[in-house]
């Protein structure tokens, strides 16, 4: 497969991430020498394709001060769970919120991350939100003690 010199390129230039500048598709037009058009066109492109499916950001939470990561893991009947995980997910404090299949041994069902500057803090923000929503369904908490990786995703 022959890759257009453009496509890598700018491929290349998206799994940087976008700079953080007011016009960041005129900046990587720029750098790339096209226009801002050509370049939103190729990204239109690539999502058409596939290729890009969506674009995310990678927030550093420690560097900003966030250092207590939680996963909490719930245990919710399947009939309720979309009811719950809107819930949870309409909760400021709730940065992630999925579903996943239970397992043998591992009951849990829905997971949902909570940030915060510190542990009690944390666990005070599920207290309300447990309060709030009167969430009296099994759960772990779950926290985090080392970071791995951080990063997009990688195109070439």
């Amino acid at each position: 497969m022959v890759v257009d010199p453009f496509d890598h390129r700018l491929r290349r230039a998206l799994q940087e991430g976008l700079p953080l500048v007011s016009k960041p598709y005129a900046y990587l037009a720029e750098q790339l020498g096209v226009t801002e058009q050509e370049v939103i066109a190729k990204i239109e492109e690539f999502t058409q394709q596939g290729l890009i499916k969506r674009f995310g950001m990678v927030l550093r939470h420690h560097e900003l001060g966030y250092s207590a990561n939680c996963m909490v893991v719930w245990d919710i009947p399947d009939m309720e769970i979309e009811t719950i995980a809107q819930l949870l997910s309409d909760e400021a404090c709730v940065t992630l919120c999925y579903q996943r299949p239970r397992r043998q041994g591992w009951p849990y069902n829905l997971f949902c991350m909570i940030h915060g500057k510190g542990r009690d803090l944390v666990e005070q923000q599920l207290k309300e939100l447990i309060e709030r929503h009167q969430l009296s369904y099994p759960h772990q908490l779950l926290f985090s003690s080392k970071r791995f990786k951080q990063r997009g995703a990688r195109y070439v």
